[in-house]
């Protein structure tokens, strides 16, 4: 059992190794990464972002008509949106195993500051490990420095750790192993 990371054209390219092996060293999981092969649907014209609900339509689609049974997180730099909220930095749906992340919002650009690849690299990484932890049956966390805590700001999601609170660590060993024997 692995991870396929789908890294998006459009996303910020050379980052995708770094970014997949750190995920590994969270997550315990090999990795992958491979160019995205699923259609983006669901862009928004009037809000200018892409609904993640919709988008994850898309990847269900894909893992269903190519029979792929392992965990999606799909990587774009395109703004995400779910209803009810203004933005989401990602989106995971556990009962297919898809998730989605934006690098939209994490790159130092956004916020008027200095291009960092290394502040991206540690971003995507984190929220990625984020959404491939509810992929494997985690909540989020009250913890503010695990991965699974829910950020709604840069600065919470900087202030997390690459890593699980002991709890979530336990409660990811025993999904993976109940879900991957």
């Amino acid at each position: 059992m692995h991870i396929h990371i789908f890294w998006d054209a459009l996303s910020p390219q050379g980052l995708q190794i770094p970014v997949a092996r750190t995920i590994m060293a969270m997550v315990g999981v090999h990795a992958t990464v491979i160019e995205n092969r699923v259609r983006v649907m669901g862009y928004v014209e009037e809000r200018k972002q892409i609904n993640a609900q919709a988008l994850l339509d898309s990847v269900q689609a894909y893992k269903r008509h190519h029979k792929l049974t392992d965990p999606v997180l799909l990587v774009l730099s395109q703004d995400l949106f779910r209803n009810g909220h203004s933005f989401v930095f990602g989106l995971a749906r556990e009962s297919v195993g898809a998730a989605v992340v934006s690098a939209a919002r994490l790159g130092n650009e956004f916020y008027g500051r200095e291009k960092s690849d290394d502040d991206l690299i540690d971003r995507l990484s984190k929220e990625g490990a984020h959404e491939i932890g509810h992929l494997f049956g985690l909540d989020h966390c009250a913890e503010r420095e695990c991965i699974m805590f829910r950020p709604d700001t840069l600065d919470e999601l900087d202030r997390k750790k690459k890593g699980f609170c002991d709890h979530c660590r336990k409660q990811l060993a025993t999904h993976i192993a109940a879900k991957f024997p």
